[in-house]
């Protein structure tokens, strides 16, 4: 299954959670093969995970399609049967958005490379791994912008650098090659190459240009090479120090990292970009998607003002701000209605219907 995901040209990420779902599918039958299993296994596995262990219909999905590739691509089952599963519908849920002084009080409590790697997100629109994994040379510092290799989907973008986060990355880069430096002294300083290219050129996994903007603090020694080399920083670290910025901050809204990314999108729509601009940034595929961030503008969309904040609530002899707010246009003149009580929703002593009909 692996070597037909690598022939498939699919992420080591989406490999990896692929062969972890066959295994939870084989473990669920009691280590029967899959080629003995079909149609109604399969079905009770995924009833399994949506009434007993309560996933989410995204995570359902995930299985359902690594069993579809599975019995598809690897054990060549004709595609009768797999055809007729049921996907879990998706819910439509909204974004969790910061606005611009909660992101501050966020980023206030965060330091160091987390920091950084926040300041990525929310100012570059990246996605964690995306800005986890940055190399020196997709940073242009001169044009201002990010070049993000092997995204989601492995397309690759340009986005913007924020003047802030470029100074900020400026000593941090220094102190990094300094750090390569050394590594190159001890006869380390290797990273990993995407695909062959280590082949094409050996002698740039010790390049500065590819080193990572986010190193590990460790390195490891490589199986098939045997030589120390550095990752790139893991995400959980900066899954870790976001969760606790948030509660430092005394956030009560579910801060994230990917909350980084969605208050970056609309608080670029809130300043009036087009939304196309905003989808290339962010690296969508489909306008669509964007979509969703119209929906969390804090204008509504269309400017609409509440009626609640029409209401006089305060003591009604003191003058109201909106003493003399627009109260719509279904009426054109002011309309004199004499005092009298209310009785089952009608006002006595009121004038005439025909005299009402004329002041209107």
């Amino acid at each position: 299954m692996r070597e037909r995901l690598r022939l498939r040209r699919a992420s080591e990420r989406t490999a990896e959670a692929y062969i972890g779902w066959v295994r939870r599918f084989v473990r669920f039958h009691r280590g029967r093969h899959p080629r003995e299993m079909g149609e109604p296994e399969v079905s009770r596995f995924l009833s399994h995970l949506a009434t007993e262990r309560r996933v989410a219909a995204s995570t359902q999905n995930q299985a359902l399609a690594a069993l579809v590739f599975l019995y598809a691509e690897v054990l060549g089952t004709p595609f009768g049967w797999l055809s007729g599963l049921v996907r879990a519908k998706k819910p439509h849920r909204q974004p969790t958005v910061m606005t611009r002084e909660e992101a501050a009080r966020v980023l206030r409590e965060l330091a160091g490379a987390p920091r950084l790697i926040a300041l990525l997100m929310y100012g570059s629109g990246l996605r964690l791994m995306e800005a986890c994994s940055l190399r020196v040379k997709d940073v242009d510092f001169g044009g201002r912008a990010v070049i993000v290799r092997h995204g989601k989907a492995g397309r690759d973008r340009l986005t913007m650098l924020a003047d802030s986060v470029a100074n900020d990355l400026v000593p941090h880069l220094a102190a990094v090659q300094a750090l390569h430096r050394r590594e190159l002294v001890a006869n380390r300083g290797h990273v990993m190459l995407p695909d062959a290219f280590v082949r094409k050129s050996p002698s740039a996994a010790r390049d500065w240009r590819w080193q990572w903007v986010f190193p590990a603090r460790r390195g490891y020694r490589d199986p098939a090479t045997q030589r120390w080399v550095r990752h790139h920083l893991h995400e959980s670290a900066v899954q870790r120090a976001v969760a606790a910025a948030a509660r430092a901050a005394g956030m009560t809204k579910r801060v994230t990292c990917h909350t980084f990314r969605h208050s970056f999108a609309t608080h670029l729509l809130e300043a009036g970009y087009d939304i196309r601009t905003v989808q290339e940034l962010l690296g969508h595929r489909d306008v669509s998607t964007t979509m969703i961030y119209t929906h969390v503008l804090n204008r509504g969309g269309r400017g609409v003002r509440s009626p609640a904040d029409l209401l006089r609530l305060e003591d009604p002899d003191v003058p109201s701000a909106d003493a003399h707010a627009p109260q719509g246009d279904m009426l054109t003149g002011s309309v004199s209605i004499s005092r009298g009580r209310v009785v089952d929703g009608r006002l006595l002593k009121a004038p005439s219907r025909h005299e009402l009909r004329r002041q209107l």
